[in-house]
């Protein structure tokens, strides 16, 4: 083999030994651990420990004590218009706040298109839950961080004319007439609670979070099960929903 052909050679390696690293993530097990890593890659522990290390410095990876997770590096470059990495360490601690107060899990959404995406997640700490991970998209028609970029982001209109409004469960508005009422609802009390409209046993509060400009940034919110959370809740979450989004606008340098 020649010179060339072996320098060549090496790159492919490293390239299929991260593959097999990136592989070990899935919504089942979204944060595992080293040794789970080690176990699953097949790799030397040593050579495991090395590439994660460098995985998470290049942003294709997150480190929270033993847990990796899926980095927000891997989310930017696979979604266009995502917001960067410090953005997401401002918001993260604010998200883990309103977790731990509320007790279900907390997420941070940007628009790409019709659909928004997971960029941040405080998961709950209960049994009973439904999964949301880091880099997981849905149509902005079905839940409530939809209205919120309905109510403050004029372009998620623009992006919705011709999208279908595929009706996932009963509760899901499948006409304009109805989303337009709900964007109105939404901007008019700052968050928005919808259940039923994805899952028919998921429900959602969101609010709005602006940066320094005024312009909407992003959306903040809790995912729960309808069995444990339903409407009489959402009074009282949809303040604490509404309080940590203001909080994380302020972090964002936005001025009301």
């Amino acid at each position: 083999m020649s010179t060339k052909q072996s320098a060549g050679a090496a790159p492919i390696l490293v390239l299929h030994k991260v593959a097999r690293i990136l592989d070990c993530f899935s919504v089942e097990e979204p944060e595992p651990s080293l040794q789970q890593l080690i176990q699953k890659t097949g790799l030397p522990a040593s050579t495991c420990q090395r590439l994660a290390q460098n995985m998470v410095r290049e942003g294709f990876l997150d480190r929270d004590g033993d847990r990796y997770r899926i980095g927000i590096g891997l989310v930017r470059w696979a979604t266009p218009g995502t917001v960067g990495l410090d953005f997401v360490r401002l918001v993260r601690p604010i998200l883990q706040e309103l977790r731990d107060d509320t007790g279900e899990t907390a997420c941070f959404y940007i628009r790409d298109g019709a659909f928004r995406t997971v960029v941040a997640v405080a998961e709950t700490r209960h049994v009973v839950m439904r999964p949301f991970m880091v880099g997981q998209v849905m149509p902005i028609h079905a839940g409530a961080p939809g209205k919120i970029f309905l109510a403050y982001d004029p372009e998620a209109w623009d992006a919705l004319q011709g999208a279908p409004l595929t009706k996932f469960a009963p509760a899901t508005p499948d006409s304009l007439n109805t989303l337009q009422a709900q964007a109105a609802a939404a901007h008019d009390q700052g968050y928005y609670a919808a259940f039923g409209e994805r899952h028919e046993d998921v429900g959602s509060i969101s609010a709005p979070v602006f940066d320094h400009a005024g312009r909407l940034a992003g959306v903040l919110g809790l995912g729960f099960p309808t069995q444990r959370v339903g409407p009489d809740r959402v009074p009282g979450l949809g303040t604490a929903v509404a309080q940590a989004a203001a909080e994380a606008s302020n972090a964002l340098g936005h001025v009301p």
